[in-house]
């Protein structure tokens, strides 16, 4: 995408034509449009102001987070639609609550006066899925999504997802599916685990069972801004109560620089980083190897000096192959 000087490419998302997507606000609003009502444009392409498209945002109203929707609304009762805020908080409403948006848009959430806060992400909740938070300095927390309860006003500032130390912030909000295990299968799982290679002995699941974690295994991939990441097993993010400091999501935070994202994602999907220079990366992570939540991460993306990495995307995978030998280390020059 070609852009202005003073601008950069920071979210991207794969949708259809047919499907509505909502729009939410730095001012806690709402707006919706149809992915075909969006103008269709080339990799050279700058697009059109958003302001065109959305005539009734304010001056200083920009958008912060856009959330495709399933196409069948008749699917949207079973869901609910989960909020964070970068200090931390949550909150939950049914789908119900959007389900009719106004061309001037409406209010989906509020922030106390004065507050600095403001909404990092927005995500369909279905009732047994867990909320993953993700911040800045490298800690992360898993709860249950219906430990937050269904509020029904859309102003409500939500509940204390996550406890931030210093100037911390939250910065990704990720659903990960229950795959309900006990905390010993899950060390023993992890233990044995066919990501680890050749190991020593055998586990104590039985061959059913283990063969039952390991087609329901879901990976976390995390990325900092130096072009540093990691893909660990979503069976070490252990679920505790919501509110909590959260536990190591990735180490050595000085040489990674902050952390930029933090989602699910597999060894079959590509992944695609664009950077404050507006340069864009798209590679496999068939070659990332997983490794432990703890751990600091290797380079996926050589950054240029005073260059940084500001949106990193899953790509789901396509079917098709690659080149040959292609390593998951770029530079910012190329596109894969």
């Amino acid at each position: 995408m070609s852009t202005k000087e003073e601008d950069v490419v920071t979210n991207m998302f794969v949708t259809s034509t047919h499907n509505p997507v909502l729009f939410f606000s730095t001012a806690g609003k709402v707006y919706r449009l149809k992915v075909w009502r969006l103008p269709e444009g080339g990799p050279a392409t700058k697009g059109r102001p958003i302001v065109n498209l959305l005539p009734a945002l304010d001056k200083d109203e920009t958008i912060q987070t856009v959330l495709p929707l399933p196409e069948d609304e008749a699917e949207w009762a079973k869901l609910s639609v989960v909020f964070a805020t970068a200090k931390g908080n949550v909150r939950r409403n049914s789908m119900d609550a959007f389900a009719n948006i106004p061309s001037n848009g409406k209010f989906a959430m509020r922030f106390e006066e004065g507050s600095d806060d403001r909404l990092i992400g927005v995500a369909l909740l279905e009732a047994s899925d867990d909320v993953l938070l993700a911040s800045r300095q490298g800690k992360a927390i898993r709860f249950a999504g219906d430990e937050v309860r269904e509020f029904t006003s859309r102003t409500s500032t939500g509940v204390r997802g996550m406890l931030l130390k210093g100037d911390d912030e939250v910065i990704s909000l990720s659903i990960l599916h229950r795959v309900g295990t006990t905390s010993e299968e899950r060390e023993e799982y992890v233990k044995f685990a066919p990501w680890k290679g050749e190991k020593e002995g055998e586990p104590s699941l039985s061959a059913d069972r283990y063969a039952e974690m390991q087609a329901r295994e879901q990976f976390i991939l995390t990325v900092c801004a130096n072009g540093y990441g990691k893909l660990s097993s979503a069976y070490e993010y252990r679920r505790t109560g919501r509110g909590g400091q959260g536990i190591t999501n990735i180490d050595n935070i000085g040489r990674n620089g902050p952390v930029v994202a933090s989602f699910p994602a597999s060894q079959a999907d590509q992944l695609m980083l664009v950077t404050d220079q507006a340069k864009l990366i798209r590679l496999p992570l068939e070659s990332l190897r997983v490794i432990g939540r703890g751990s600091a991460g290797v380079r996926l993306f050589n950054v240029a000096d005073q260059e940084h990495v500001v949106s990193a995307v899953r790509l789901a995978d396509d079917g098709s192959d690659g080149e040959e030998g292609e390593a998951p280390v770029a530079d910012g020059n190329t596109v894969h």
